[in-house]
């Protein structure tokens, strides 16, 4: 079902630059890592994603090298350094779900939609001034997140938080009874990171609180208190495999 790396993938972003409050993101954050200081430390990211193994056998079936993605990023340390913490990940394939329970993400079956990029025409989305671009998150059947990114301006960069590199903590509980392992924080050795042109301009970013805490209380204390910039950008890169930090 999941091939051994390395796994190329490219896809499209829609990032939002936010605020959760610090009490709620230390609560998920595994001893060995220290919530970053900032006035945006945390990001909303939707994305759709290429992907193949290292003979490309994928891109040939489509259905097999397309996901869609959400996710819930918060700026963290790990003895000094700087990196991002993902407590929440929703796709919508299950090989990117088994995929990401491998490197230790916690993801979660969800419906995620965004702007599709196209070169010609009005209806599609492209990266200049006065472009919207829109996102969406459905949980069972039900609204989570949207979010819309009025474009203003290119960028020299990407927002800071994606440059950083992600920690998880890869964990498999026992089946026989016996005590379970420790869960272990790691990151993955990432190469081939390219990022494309960078736009930025104002964002909404809202959730549905009565449908996240419906299903997931936890997850209503992180809602974002504040949203800053939002970001359209392609990116690509390449996970050769994982090690662990601790």
């Amino acid at each position: 079902m999941v091939t051994p790396p390395p796994w190329h993938f490219s896809g499209n972003m829609l990032w939002i630059d936010c605020r959760v409050t610090p009490e709620a993101a230390r609560k998920f954050l595994p001893e060995g890592l220290s919530l970053t200081q900032g006035e945006m430390n945390a990001a909303a990211v939707f994305s759709e994603w290429e992907w193949c193994s290292a003979d490309f056998r994928e891109s040939a079936d489509p259905v097999r090298c397309q996901f869609s993605e959400f996710q819930i990023l918060l700026a963290c340390a790990h003895r000094g350094k700087q990196m991002a913490r993902c407590p929440y990940a929703w796709v919508d394939s299950a090989t990117s779900l088994t995929r990401g329970w491998i490197q230790g993400m916690p993801k979660q079956f969800g419906s995620v939609h965004l702007t599709r990029m196209l070169p010609v025409g009005l209806a599609g989305g492209r990266r200049g001034e006065g472009a919207r671009l829109s996102g969406s998150l459905g949980v069972h059947d039900r609204r989570f997140a949207s979010a819309t990114v009025t474009l203003s301006r290119p960028e020299e960069t990407p927002p800071a938080l994606a440059r950083l590199p992600l920690v998880h903590s890869r964990f498999i509980p026992s089946w026989t009874g016996e005590r379970s392992p420790r869960a272990r924080l790691m990151t993955s050795r990432v190469s081939g990171t390219e990022f494309g042109e960078v736009w930025s301009g104002s964002a909404t970013l809202s959730f549905d609180e009565s449908s996240v805490g419906s299903q997931d209380p936890d997850l209503l204390s992180l809602l974002p208190t504040e949203t800053g910039n939002g970001y359209s950008f392609a990116y690509a890169e390449t996970l050769e495999g994982g090690d662990y930090l601790d």
